[in-house]
């Protein structure tokens, strides 16, 4: 079997209790605090116990107790590891025995628990408790056969439950709409439900209109579409098309996204087929499900411009084609799918990107229904190939524009401003093209002087989306500065001034010309600066307004006065962060953008891609570095935030699935994680309040360098905590293909030695996490930079590889004919570098004492053999003196001829004088 990790695995964990406890402690510790109702609390301090290199029947009763810890936190499948665990040491052990039975009883698999019953029973046929347990699970099992077999009179009673409008009785509804989304989640329940005319009955739920009904009807839907082509054309087919469009555009917010996820699974359903051509066992007939795909994606595009719709359920269905629509890679050729949206839908998003709020007969949107029409059409530009694509995209705005901008009077003319700033946000390409329109910027200029609110609001804000990106930017420079100052002045409405404020900020950076910030209204930056944070705190003033104010942080925290004054202000970090979670997410740009500037976790030898549009303005008005921009202030400033509660809001940013959530906002994310992390003290705070959670998808997806920064952080944490603890349950896994990625050639060599530190302690817990890692090829790269030039890479290499030889295909790697790999461990145990030497030679103890075949082939890879082993007897280091002798023992023991050159040379001598020395048993 798989070698336990003994003395030579490297773990890098740094123990809460110092060298001086014994496992035997810990475990006295921890049988206390379990005794004493807390058995998470002794979970740790067996697992600190199980670090420490106990005896075997030492672990073996850790394991057992740890057993007893995890069925009492409902932990069933850690449970049934750690038991099986003890029962492999001593197999008559029947505390075990029992602990295994009522976790598997939990994780249904009642036959396994029933055969450790009799046993437990064999052993001691006295046991009152064993025999009543046996009893109970033998009647529990006789009634799972017996529930089986009427599960099709199931299905129909709860159907005639739900659909019985006499019957009153509340819970009894509950049970039966719990019943049945709890079968349609299992295979064998989802094809009962499917055959015994379910469609038929779920869609008479639907048609109810009863909020909870309809919700039942769903979620089941759900269960019986998911991973399954066939089904879901079939439910399409009897539901239709029409009725699906239908419930996701209803009033009720539950509803219309459970509709929302139902259709997600549909398509995903849909798509497998189009993808492959799929034969697997649900298809006797290949079906061609293009055609349901383009019909659901059609009326998607009708519920956009549908006025009898609510507006979450065209929020809904923006987010469902920014999944459905776009290539998820550009691997994939065919993006015909775009092609066709543009054609039959672009006018449609673009009917919710113009809309002005609350005027008369526009369309119900929320906050951020402008901001995903963005999104969906930079989605929809970014799929496209060539010029002739790209370019019927910009007739098509071009077209738009000018239907709303001609003949349309004012609301039409506002209704055009709003296109060009959905598009400036979304495909500034597209969003240029119709700003050089004859007379549009003209407009934008006279309505920012407007004396009707709204009608300012859409012109300043389409001035600001202008500066940020436009190529007339000095055009707007000359002639929108000015006019700004003016409005920030004299105008008597914050949510207009607080805007004039963001599009100085912004002109100020975009102008390239030479005024600077001593010039605005106010005088100074820092006065901007808390004029923002007072808006920021602010709850009188609506959320919309009070996103202008991070806006404009998100400009002024260039300066490094600005972000000192901006952390020591509690309130105003709160706000900001209240104003992250909540509904309005066109926020999360500039939330993140203000963090990066505040733990200045930009890229210092060049301006960060996104803020390059910054750079002029960030060199006119900062130093090269500004004295409170050295570590200490950083530091202070990070510890600020971490008080302030930034993580926890990061984390749940990342958590909501949100369009506004673009790849280049989760690098931002990525970059300030990296920064909370910096200091190993503040490690465990951040994974206690989900910063460990939510590094795991921004490792995933999004930009290379978010991702490459997300993994770092994820490095740091695995490198200095327990990272079972950390990284609990099936999350642990997760977090393996990130830390891989660092090893990538690409990667810095701090990147890749962080990388390395955190795979060597993974692959020192268990053998399920060794094969992850094998999995994600690591293994090649890992022996890679066991020969790179800089020490400790190679040292971190070599322990990585220490750790992994603890799995049996890595061993066979050094079985392998005509490979260097053991040659290399050989000439590492003679290294000079003390810790070098340790990790090889711990290598060799191991893969001797497992390998006869490698003890013979030692003293043929190199001539030194003989001395590089003397020189591990004769170190000062008891450490490598051990390893050195067991390595030793275990090539006496291999073969005659190695054995007889042993005793040939001066080992014997060697060996006799360690055997004598007391201090050193």
């Amino acid at each position: 079997g798989v070698p336990v990790p003994g003395p030579w695995a490297h773990a890098r964990v740094a123990a809460g209790a110092g060298p001086q406890v014994t496992a035997e402690q810990l475990r006295a510790r921890g049988n206390a605090l379990f005794q004493a109702g807390d058995p998470g609390a002794a979970l740790a301090a067996y697992t600190e116990a199980l670090s420490l290199n106990a005896a075997a029947a030492e672990r073996a009763v850790l394991h057992r107790n740890r057993a007893a810890c995890y069925l009492k936190l409902e932990d069933y499948a850690k449970a049934e590891a750690d038991a099986t665990k003890a029962i492999e040491a001593d197999g008559r052990d029947v505390k075990a025995l029992f602990r295994r039975s009522q976790a598997l009883q939990q994780l249904g698999r009642l036959d396994q628990a029933v055969s450790d019953l009799q046993r437990c029973v064999s052993l001691e046929p006295r046991n009152k408790a064993f025999q009543e347990a046996l009893h109970a699970l033998g009647s529990s099992m006789h009634e799972k056969m017996k529930n089986m077999s009427c599960t099709d009179s199931k299905v129909e009673q709860m159907f005639h439950i739900l659909l019985d409008p006499e019957e009153k009785d509340v819970d009894k509804k509950q049970k039966a709409v719990q019943n049945l989304i709890v079968l349609a989640r299992e295979e064998a329940g989802a094809e009962k439900i499917f055959q015994s005319d379910g469609v038929r009955l779920l869609t008479q739920l639907l048609d109810t209109a009863k909020a909870d009904l309809m919700l039942a009807a769903l979620r089941t839907l759900v269960g019986l579409c998911s991973g399954h082509r066939s089904r879901t054309m079939a439910i399409l087919a009897e539901l239709g098309a029409p009725r699906l469009s239908a419930v996701l555009g209803v009033e009720h917010e539950q509803v219309s996204l459970a509709a929302c996820n139902l259709l997600h699974v549909m398509f995903d359903s849909l798509k497998e087929g189009l993808q492959k051509d799929f034969r697997g066992k649900e298809d006797a007939v290949v079906l061609d499900s293009s055609r349901d795909l383009k019909l659901l994606i059609k009326h998607l595009l009708e519920l956009l411009v549908l006025e009898g719709a609510s507006a979450h359920g065209r929020d809904n269905a923006l987010n469902l084609l920014i999944k459905v629509v776009p290539r998820k890679s550009p691997k994939e050729t065919n993006n015909s799918m775009s092609l066709w949206v543009i054609d039959q839908g672009l006018k449609k998003i673009l009917e919710v990107g113009s809309t002005v709020c609350n005027s008369p007969s526009s369309l119900p949107v929320t906050e951020n229904s402008r901001m995903s029409a963005s999104v969906l059409l930079s989605k929809l530009y970014e799929d496209l190939k060539c010029d002739a694509e790209r370019e019927n995209f910009h007739h098509l705005c071009e077209d738009y524009v000018r239907s709303w901008f001609e003949g349309h009077e004012l609301p039409g003319k506002l209704r055009a401003i709003q296109t060009v700033s959905c598009l400036l946000q979304g495909p500034s390409d597209a969003g240029n093209r119709v700003l050089e329109l004859e007379g549009i910027m003209d407009s934008v200029l006279s309505l920012c002087a407007s004396v009707c609110e709204a009608h300012q609001l859409v012109a300043v804000e389409a001035l600001i989306h202008a500066a940020d990106k436009a190529k007339r930017a000095s055009f707007i420079t000359a002639n929108g500065v000015s006019l700004l100052k003016e409005i920030y002045k004299h105008s008597e409405r914050d949510s207009i001034r607080i805007r004039a404020l963001v599009g100085l900020c912004k002109l100020g950076s975009a102008g390239g010309t030479d005024f600077s910030m001593k010039q605005f209204a106010e005088g100074s930056t820092m006065k901007l600066a808390k004029q923002c944070r007072k808006w920021l705190c602010n709850e009188a003033i609506d959320t919309g307004t009070r996103r202008w104010a991070v806006e404009g942080l998100a400009y002024l925290t260039f300066d490094a006065d600005v972000k000192e004054e901006f952390v020591e202000d509690k309130a105003a970090m709160q706000a900001m962060f209240h104003l992250a979670k909540s509904e309005d997410r066109s926020v999360l740009y500039a939330v993140a953008s203000t963090l990066v500037n505040c733990t200045n976790s930009y890229d210092h030898e060049e301006p960060d891609p996104q803020m390059l549009e910054l750079a002029k303005y960030a060199k006119q008005h900062i130093p090269e570095q500004h004295p409170k921009d050295k570590p200490e202030f950083v530091k202070r400033r990070v510890q600020k935030l971490l008080t302030a509660g930034v993580v926890s809001a990061l984390a749940c940013v990342v958590k909501s699935e949100n369009p506004a959530l673009t790849n280049s906002c989760r690098e931002l994310i990525s970059r300030v994680f990296l920064a909370l992390v910096e200091e190993a003290e503040d490690r465990g705070s951040v994974v206690a309040q989900g910063g460990g959670k939510a590094l795991i998808p921004l490792s995933l997806e999004g930009t290379e360098v978010g991702q490459t920064k997300a993994a770092q952080a994820l490095a740091k944490i695995t490198i200095t905590s327990n990272p079972e603890m950390a990284f609990p349950g099936e999350r642990i896994y997760e977090v393996v293909r990130p830390l891989v990625s660092l090893l990538h050639l690409q990667r810095t060599g701090l990147e890749n030695f962080e990388g390395l530190m955190a795979l060597t302690n993974l692959a020192g817990i268990s053998e399920r996490l060794r094969q992850k890692i094998l999995k994600e090829r690591a293994v090649p790269m890992i022996e890679g930079y066991m020969f790179e030039e800089h020490e400790l890479i190679r040292l971190a290499a070599t322990e990585c590889m220490c750790n992994m030889a603890m799995s049996k295909e890595v061993q066979e790697l050094f079985l392998a004919e005509g490979s260097d790999r053991l040659k290399l461990m050989v000439l590492y145990s003679g290294e000079e570098d003390e810790k070098l030497r340790r990790a090889a030679s711990g290598t060799l103890a191991m893969l001797t004492a497992l390998h006869p075949a490698i003890c013979k082939r030692i003293p043929q890879v190199t001539v030194h053999w003989l001395e590089i082993l003397q020189a591990l007897l004769l170190s000062p280091s008891a450490e490598l003196q051990h390893r050195g002798a067991v390595v030793v023992m275990n090539m006496m023991a291999a073969a005659r001829e190695v054995a007889e050159q042993l005793i040939a040379s001066e080992m014997l001598e060697i060996l006799s004088v360690l055997a004598k020395d007391k201090d050193k048993p």
